[in-house]
């Protein structure tokens, strides 16, 4: 029988059916990964001897017929910017190529508490920037569907892991999309729930006002099991304030299609005047299509301030980058050069030169001169009067429309080869990050494939605490395209 083609509820089902144990489970997904991640390059770190002690406690409580949870025994993958304890958290950065992590990150205790099965550390882009992979000092992650193209980013490690069969859920970071847009990219569920959902305590911040945990899945039930587990108000984080939206059983049949029938759907008047790729316009038009087929009514919405989200975002995301990034000092840890230095200010500027990539260094950068003295007002403090903007004008959206609507990406995966500047890669988030400007839930969830076996993703957003509803209705949405 083969273990890794099925879903986390199904594996969930076998246990208790006494199918198979956990020990053979895990050990076919780290098969998986030793034959497959050579070329795929998804795994960082792979904790081969953690994951199977997991799994044979986890059958001995099955053996003594223990009350588990549905997560016990589910291989799982966890992004390289979540700390698991005495393991290596790189964030994908030659300045914590060697660091490891003293403490399990909140959500982390979670999934070891109810018996999850960690398999590794997955790649991402350098501390979460980009949206490739392809700034990470580990390598480029290749997308399976295509070993030529990018599996997306920054949890490119997360989204690949799931769609090779390497892990069955994946746990990623999404600061402008970081979930969303390589779960498009590989026919993954991907989603953010709510800001402040989730802990972030003991992920490594890019930008504290817009990150949060996110899940990549086969389908939205897995979904459910890991927000079942990880949401909630943690004291170490300041932020988090929970979600019970989060923790809910419901109908999983193919009856939650009528879930659909009445549901009002929006998408911006801006995004239907894009110039779209033709393929993710005709994959657009397919999705809502099937929503009215099933009783949903999807119309145009006027939402102008949406025109500045990729402006106002990057002004943010920068200015809160360089404080955070100003930590790496490489004297309490991280890389340290090797150069000769005579005062600690040319350690100092040494050390990050080296330790740092291109991409991390073009946004601390940018950040320092937005938050310089003179340009403050100029720009940081008009970017968070133009975020109000954004949030009140799709609150006022929200009281007429259950949902907005739109394509998760504008384009196909890109090839690996293909050259694109740093302008063009922040534009590409326009559809993703209005959910993180507001701290809304938002899903991508994947069409069928065609013939090349790309899938384009179509992305659902509601309004803050609304987790359930855009779960319920993601559910209907995924059933009708298994019809």
């Amino acid at each position: 029988m083969t273990f890794s083609n099925l879903r986390a509820w199904e594996i969930a089902q076998g246990y208790r059916n006494k199918d198979f144990s956990c020990e053979e489970v895990t050990r076919e997904f780290l098969d998986n990964i030793d034959k497959k991640d050579k070329n795929i390059n998804a795994y960082i770190t792979v904790t081969e001897e953690m994951a199977m002690k997991k799994a044979r406690e986890v059958d001995e409580k099955f053996h003594n017929r223990e009350e588990m949870s549905l997560l016990a025994g589910v291989p799982i993958s966890v992004k390289d910017n979540i700390s698991v304890k005495n393991i290596k958290m790189t964030c994908a950065s030659r300045m914590l190529e060697n660091y490891i992590a003293p403490y399990d990150a909140t959500l982390v205790k979670k999934i070891k508490d109810n018996d999850g099965v960690i398999l590794g550390k997955v790649n991402l882009d350098e501390f979460a920037m980009g949206a490739s992979t392809k700034t990470s000092y580990f390598g480029v992650t290749k997308n399976p569907l295509d070993l030529t193209r990018v599996s997306g980013g920054s949890s490119g490690g997360s989204a690949a892991s799931v769609s090779a069969n390497m892990a069955v859920i994946s746990i990623g970071s999404d600061t402008g999309g970081s979930v969303r847009q390589p779960s498009s990219f590989c026919k993954t569920v991907g989603m953010k729930p709510t800001y402040g959902s989730i802990s972030r305590f003991g992920m490594a911040s890019m930008a504290n006002t817009f990150d949060q945990p996110g899940v990549i899945a086969k389908d939205v039930r897995d979904l459910t099991i890991m927000f079942n587990v990880i949401e909630g108000r943690d004291e170490r984080d300041a932020t988090s304030v929970g979600n019970p939206g989060l923790k809910f059983d419901f109908d999983f049949s193919d009856d939650a299609i009528k879930n659909l029938e009445g549901k009002k759907f929006a998408i911006p008047k801006t995004y239907l005047e894009m110039d779209l790729n033709k393929r993710v316009r005709g994959e657009l038009d397919k999705a809502i299509e099937i929503l009215k087929e099933n009783g949903a009514i999807v119309e145009a919405y006027d939402i102008n301030s949406l025109n500045y989200t990729i402006e106002t975002y990057n002004i943010l995301v920068n200015g809160e980058i360089a404080s955070n990034l100003a930590r790496f000092d490489s004297i309490r840890y991280g890389h340290r050069t090797d150069k000769k230095f005579d005062t600690v200010e040319e350690m100092y500027r040494a050390s990050r030169s080296e330790g740092f990539g291109e991409e991390v260094k073009r946004r601390i950068m940018i950040g320092t001169h937005i938050l310089s003295m003179e340009n403050a007002d100029e720009f940081y403090y008009k970017a968070l009067k133009v975020r109000g903007l954004i949030k009140r004008d799709m609150d006022r959206m929200f009281k007429d429309y259950d949902f907005m609507i739109c394509p998760t990406f504008p384009v196909l995966p890109f090839k690996i080869d293909d050259e694109m500047s740093p302008i063009e890669m922040y534009q590409a988030d326009l559809f993703t990050i209005p959910a993180n400007m507001v701290g809304s839930p938002s899903i991508s969830l994947p069409m069928p494939a065609a013939e090349d076996g790309l899938s384009v993703g179509i992305e659902f957003t509601a309004r803050r605490f609304k987790d359930k509803d855009l779960l319920q209705a993601s559910l209907a949405f995924e059933r009708s395209l298994n019809k």
